[in-house]
């Protein structure tokens, strides 16, 4: 998180960012049953398909993933490109 470079979160996987202590200030989605522990943390929870907020997409379920998988290699690639 700190190196500025994407980082992808879906379903429950921000939970380990909570973890990281690194959500504070942060616009983020989740699976729903995660949502008070993000907000607990200090983050910014909507309940949108993808969430971008800075290098950080966030997503909530495997339905979401088209979207999901689009923002995250446009954010890769973006990288990539220099």
């Amino acid at each position: 998180m700190r190196s500025g470079k994407p980082v992808g979160v879906i379903c429950h996987c921000p939970r380990s960012l909570v973890e990281a202590d690194v959500v504070r200030g942060r616009r983020i989605t989740s699976w729903p049953t995660i949502r008070t522990d993000l907000r607990n943390a200090g983050a910014e929870v909507v309940d949108e398909k993808v969430v971008v907020d800075g290098s950080l997409v966030s997503s909530r379920q495997s339905d979401d993933l088209p979207a999901f998988c689009a923002e995250i290699v446009k954010q890769f690639a973006a990288v990539a490109a220099g």
